[in-house]
């Protein structure tokens, strides 16, 4: 059995948003489906904590974001990556000159001053998009 893992990221400009959401759902069906799957999130210019509404609309879900910090993500985290996915947010340029993953992007909404049920939309779409993905990682 081949033991070697693919990496998935998640890039956005703050990393408090977006990029927080996704890499959540993909951890978890990560470690549910025991998939051969790293996962990371980064951003280009982090802000200082995940937003608000997006910490209250995953917790509606059974996710605990309120620890999270925004961190992050350079060339050297994205070398071994299979795929980079940005997510809407102008973090354009952030893969190594030489790297020869996927590199994907999603044109999600910024949560970062949506209301409530406008992030509830977004989460959902990130939440499909990302088992979409999974999916596609892990076909051999």
């Amino acid at each position: 059995m081949d033991t070697t893992r693919d990496c998935v990221a998640f890039i956005c400009v703050q990393n408090a948003g977006r990029s927080q959401m996704a890499a959540a759902f993909a951890r978890k069906m990560v470690n549910e489906k025991d998939l051969p799957v790293e996962v990371i999130s980064g951003g280009t210019d982090p802000a200082d904590s995940v937003h608000d509404v997006v910490v209250e609309a995953m917790s509606e879900v059974g996710f605990d974001l309120s620890d999270n910090r925004p961190r992050t993500v350079g060339e050297g985290k994205l070398e071994d990556c299979s795929y980079a996915i940005t997510m809407g947010c102008s973090a354009t340029g952030v893969c190594p000159s030489a790297w020869e993953g996927t590199d994907l992007e999603w044109n999600l909404d910024d949560p970062a001053e949506a209301e409530l049920e406008e992030v509830r939309r977004i989460r959902d779409e990130i939440e499909d998009r990302v088992g979409s993905l999974l999916e596609e990682v892990t076909e051999v």
